[in-house]
């Protein structure tokens, strides 16, 4: 008898072991598709995950990364106390929240308005249109920003002085600074934004607009009681992941706009890191300040993801 119960879990646990290796050889062909992605990952993402242990060691390159002495949280307190810490953190939050309201909303809307085209041939040519721009660097929109508004021969700069309107240089204010980041990041990446929520809106059920037309609904009406609803939860789901990245505000965009006049309104961690990182080689410090970023993009995915399920939504996990 004890001898049979014994052989029960052994078994069961056995089969249990059998029917997993199974399915795996079943779906052989789908482990083999993904095992790419999981490779760069495993690589490029998880792996140097060890590298943030320099941010508790003062990193000496001559005695490599086991070598170097423990500091601690040496950094993070010279960072949390460095009188430029709050500017950095004000102009990166700002910059931040200016995505989050501004940017974010447009690919929806861009979205919606694209759904709502019955011509298919002049649907997609907006939506080619509107990808085009996220293939063009960075360096290359700061240039065609420099083109219209630069002081010396700007496009738009000289159109003004041909209407007899006072020169302003843009690039040098610090109040236009932030509107032309955020203005730059919305033509580039607006359209690239709506690729998700198109998918989402093409597995709406054709049959719910039919039903509301024969109620009497509006256009309007249907965007609001369907089409909306229907991507509500993968509105949910992008802004739980935006706001992982939210205080990484683009390194290489700021770095091109950034001019000794507007520094004051637009150095951010990212730029920080940067000087302090590579141009003066103190790469323990830049990388306690790298990793507080993490922390507080980490902090800010849970919270929102707890919220959105406290609303009733699945969140990301």
């Amino acid at each position: 008898m004890l001898k049979t119960q014994a052989a029960q879990p052994a078994r069961f646990g056995l089969s249990r072991r059998t029917g997993l290796w199974n399915r795996i050889l079943k779906s052989r062909h789908l482990y083999i598709m993904i095992a790419p992605g999981l490779l760069y990952f495993a690589l490029f993402k998880y792996l140097p995950m060890w590298g943030v242990m320099i941010a508790f060691k003062d990193y000496l390159p001559f005695r490599g990364f086991w070598s170097s002495p423990w500091v601690g949280f040496k950094h993070f307190d010279r960072f949390f106390h460095d009188p430029v810490f709050w500017l950095l953190f004000k102009n990166t939050f700002v910059l931040a929240v200016y995505n989050i309201a501004f940017f974010f909303p447009i690919p929806i809307l861009v979205a919606l308005m694209l759904n709502e085209l019955r011509l298919e041939w002049f649907k997609r040519s907006i939506q080619t249109a509107i990808y085009i721009p996220h293939f063009v660097s960075w360096v290359v929109v700061v240039g065609i920003v420099y083109t219209f508004f630069s002081s010396e021969g700007g496009i738009f700069t000289k159109m003004m002085a041909d209407a007899g309107m006072p020169q302003f240089n843009f690039l040098m204010s610090n109040d236009w600074f932030r509107p032309m980041i955020i203005l730059e990041v919305i033509w580039k990446e607006s359209g690239w934004g709506t690729i998700i929520f198109l998918a989402a809106l093409s597995g709406v059920d054709p049959t719910l607009y039919e039903a509301a037309k024969i109620d009497g609904a509006s256009r309007f009406r249907q965007l609001w009681h369907i089409t909306l609803p229907a991507i509500r939860s993968t509105i949910v789901i992008l802004f739980i992941l935006r706001l992982g990245s939210f205080l990484d505000t683009g390194f290489e965009q700021i770095f091109l706009m950034l001019n000794s006049t507007n520094r004051e309104v637009g150095e951010v961690f990212d730029t920080y890191v940067y000087v302090n990182g590579v141009q003066q080689g103190q790469f323990s410090f830049s990388t306690a300040v790298g990793l507080f970023k993490s922390v507080i993009g980490l902090c800010l995915v849970l919270a929102a993801n707890q919220a959105a399920k406290k609303l009733g939504e699945q969140g990301v996990y």
